[in-house]
């Protein structure tokens, strides 16, 4: 007959007293159920704990028993987090209850565990990163969640899984993207294994979607194969990028991770090194719209005043020059890589904003909005 076990491995026995094969994993259960059924808002008694050792551990206990396990629980806690002796332990523990990893709730009459390694406010944020993050897959955001939720009680954790997947996002389709940064990270290494690494080239094809064929991104250039010599991972508006010297175009591009795929590296020295030293790469992502390149220019853009928060979310403060026009405007001076996306992002805000320097830069603007009334005029 084949046994029934809980989630933990251990044998679940119905009826009667359990057996005592799991007697010396005691204490670690007593933890175990503490972390995972209590916290300041949920709290456990030494029955239910009792009644869990029974009934899905095989372990025969009585309350006392538990109130010991408690006390060890709470010394070793110390002794491990601070690195102090047992006599130590127990000193601070005699003179301090706020040293309690585990604490008694005279009113909720019951345990629950105060400490933990990270708080609710920290899991809930690290929840919702990932899944916010676009380009981690449905699935494995699902599956991260869970993981990151397994830091806090039971309770808590179904709060943390609701509240993240309460909202319907963006996400790629792509389930290759973790082992995408894997490879890239690998090729990117300059230790690999315990033994020096140089960074390497890498190949992949890159994805597209067509009008044709929502479901089913194609292979851009006919399946041929990517070779580029990566030299940073870039994260912008939810997306991951690689930055990379590609071999065909000899030049630095930006390539979203969610759309490659088959990534593997080459074993050949990256190229490019020279062009990569060029780009600072501290303020690319501040000078980049959309991540689209173009070329590096100095420029000035009048706003109005209400838009000055707007303006300092995108170029910071400590990358650009800001000043006083006058009562209703300001002017900021910065770099940024000029392209169409820089002139849409200057469009949306209408008669709000005007580029005031260079000229040249100005003109192409001014040709920008001509083609699009063009557009509409025919």
């Amino acid at each position: 007959m084949a046994r029934e076990v809980n989630e933990y491995g251990f044998e679940i026995f119905k009826g009667g007293h359990g057996r005592k094969e799991n007697q010396k994993l005691k204490t670690f259960l007593v933890l175990q159920y503490l972390m995972r059924e209590s916290d300041e808002s949920h709290v456990v008694s030494a029955k239910d704990i009792v009644g869990y050792l029974q009934q899905e551990c095989g372990i025969d206990a009585e309350r006392r028993s538990i109130y010991k396990d408690i006390e060890e629980i709470n010394k070793a806690m110390l002794i491990v987090e601070d690195e102090i002796s047992v006599d130590e332990a127990e000193e601070r523990l005699a003179e301090n209850e706020d040293e309690k990893t585990v604490v008694y709730d005279k009113n909720k009459k019951g345990f629950y565990v105060r400490y933990r390694r990270f708080d609710l406010f920290d899991i809930r944020l690290l929840a919702e990163c990932v899944y916010s993050a676009k380009f981690i897959e449905k699935g494995q955001a699902e599956r991260l969640v869970d993981v990151v939720a397994g830091f806090v009680g039971e309770a808590q954790r179904n709060n943390i899984r609701h509240d993240a997947l309460l909202t319907d996002r963006v996400k790629t389709d792509n389930k290759s993207v973790l082992a995408n940064l894997s490879e890239i990270n690998d090729a990117l290494s300059e230790e690999l294994d315990g033994k020096r690494h140089e960074p390497e080239k890498i190949s992949f094809k890159y994805l597209e979607y067509t009008i044709q064929n929502l479901g089913k991104p194609r292979e851009r250039r006919k399946g041929a194969y990517y070779i580029v010599s990566p030299y940073r991972l870039l994260i912008n508006d939810g997306n991951y990028y690689l930055l990379g010297y590609d071999e065909e175009k000899r030049k630095m591009l930006t390539y979203r991770i969610d759309r490659m795929k088959s990534v593997q590296r080459m074993g050949e020295p990256r190229e490019g090194k020279e062009a990569a030293s060029a780009i600072e790469i501290s303020k690319y992502s501040q000078q980049c719209f959309s991540m689209f390149g173009g070329e590096t220019t100095r420029v000035q853009i009048r706003f109005i005043n209400p838009l000055l928060d707007t303006v300092i979310d995108r170029f910071g403060k400590s990358g650009a020059q800001y000043a006083k026009l006058d009562d209703s405007h300001f002017i900021i001076t910065t770099e940024v890589r000029v392209s169409d996306q820089f002139f849409s992002w200057v469009c949306a805000f209408g008669r709000k904003a005007k580029i005031l320097y260079p000229d040249s830069v100005a003109a192409d603007f001014k040709a920008y909005l001509d083609k699009i009334r063009e557009m509409y005029e025919t």
